[in-house]
């Protein structure tokens, strides 16, 4: 087994070779030949197009067989990006790419440096060298999403509305979740948002899922970050100025405990745009979720290219007993990994509750994300000083998880998190979380024994 760096390449074996990157990341394959362009849509495997001659993804999995690509095909390059659109791959859990031999056994490791603010790594690349194949390592970031490698690799993420002829750059939909086609649109007035929300209530109907009532405050925050991106041109959760989305969201005085969103360009209607939402799985379930009561809606025009930008912002208010209902979730899901450890479960401890609500407000306010504190607090810092006199304190801290079901998995799907819930020392936990900041949610478990 070889432990890459960045440069690094090492010779694959005969066969199909699978790549694997754990944790809350999207993987994405662009096939290409020694011009280094693809030859057409099928050159570029996401999640909303999940299969090409010789290259297959299945979750944090992507599979390769080199014998089996398209004609001309010398390269496969792998990117990295969050499953959370617009979230800089610095705030999540290092990226560790495992590649692995037809017969299942490890061939190489690559751990990149730690990005910062990119939003998509070049991860690494199988190529042709004489009969065979081999795999480079490269760590190369992007912070304009999959949209700019896409370019780079000759990818025209908008679509003109002539009839393209069949040679050329590929001409597919921008890939970064959940983004639509951003299409040339003849220069016009924004079209009135007039029948936006009937059409979702009655996709939600459709799912017996009850109605969701338009908000102001919601409306005022989608309809600034529309103009924000119309302006720059781009999507993303950012604005110019570094602050995110759901920053905006509670400084417009909407305090939330569930949140979801659509970044679109494209769509020439509400009716175009609804049902673009309604047509990939994950931007379906956020229209149909059970989980959101309110919805806000705004667009604005590009003012060079005539495209519309949109933004719909789905949320639940913050409440004391929805609080309480998703931290006895969490709790709830944290035993059942215990019990099915064989260990005992943890009770509920008010007192680190308490910290542990008061870590994820203050990562909110302050905008870190950190066990430590900018004032240098540490966890049993947050713990004693909440009037706990547990001997052994354990945290685990997560950001940008929507529910309790998935900050659970998550922390259960890496190693140091997981080895705080299965601790046997430990006895009680306490459980906090808040909407805001960059990554829009931060939730904190605060064990104690």
């Amino acid at each position: 087994m070889n432990e890459l760096v960045a440069g690094g390449n090492v010779p694959l074996p005969d066969g199909a070779v699978t790549l694997r990157v754990p944790g809350p990341f999207d993987l994405s394959v662009i096939v290409t030949g020694d011009s280094g362009k693809v030859s057409g849509d099928g050159d570029f495997v996401f999640y909303n197009q999940p299969a090409t001659a010789g290259a297959r993804l299945q979750g944090d999995t992507v599979t390769i067989d080199g014998r089996r690509l398209r004609a001309g095909a010398s390269r496969v390059t792998v990117a990295v990006s969050p499953a959370e659109p617009g979230t800089p791959l610095g705030r999540l859990p290092g990226i560790a790419l495992q590649v692995h031999g037809p017969g299942g056994g490890l061939v190489a490791r690559f751990t990149p440096p730690r990005p910062d603010r990119e939003t998509v790594l070049l991860l690494a690349e199988i190529y042709r060298r004489g009969p065979g194949w081999k795999l480079r390592a490269l760590g190369q970031g992007y912070a304009d999403g999959l949209a700019g490698v896409a370019r780079d690799f000759g990818v025209d993420v908008a679509e003109d509305e002539a009839p393209q002829p069949p040679t050329g750059p590929a001409r597919i939909p921008a890939p970064s979740r959940p983004a639509a086609p951003a299409g040339r649109l003849a220069p016009s007035g924004p079209p009135a948002p007039d029948g936006f929300l009937p059409l979702v209530n009655a996709a939600r109907a459709s799912a017996g899922a009850p109605p969701v009532s338009l908000d102001a405050r919601l409306t005022a925050a989608a309809g600034a970050h529309a103009a924000g991106m119309a302006a720059r041109s781009t999507l993303s959760s950012e604005h110019a100025d570094g602050t995110s989305l759901y920053q905006r969201v509670v400084a417009g005085g909407y305090a939330y405990l569930a949140i979801g969103e659509h970044l679109v360009s494209g769509p020439r209607s509400p009716a175009d745009f609804v049902e673009y939402c309604l047509s990939g799985e994950q931007s379906g379930l956020t229209v149909r979720s059970r989980a959101y009561t309110h919805v806000g809606v705004g667009h604005a025009a590009d003012a060079r290219s005539g495209d519309l930008y949109w933004t719909a912002l789905w949320a639940t208010p913050f409440s004391t007993q929805g609080l309480a209902e998703w931290a006895a979730a969490v709790l709830r899901l944290t035993n059942a990994e215990r019990t099915a450890a064989r260990l005992r479960p943890l009770s509920p401890d008010p007192l680190l509750t308490a910290a542990a609500q008061a870590h994820s407000a203050d990562m909110v306010a302050r905008a870190f994300y950190s066990h430590t504190s900018p004032d240098g607090g540490e966890p049993w810092h947050r713990a004693s000083a909440a009037g706990s006199t547990h001997r052994a304190i354990g945290e685990n801290i997560a950001c940008g998880q929507r529910t309790p079901a998935e900050v659970v998995d998550g922390w259960m799907n890496s190693p140091g998190h997981r080895a705080n819930i299965l601790k046997p020392t430990f006895t009680h936990l306490g459980v906090g979380f808040a909407g805001g900041g960059p990554a829009g949610t931060y939730w904190t478990q605060l064990f104690g024994g």
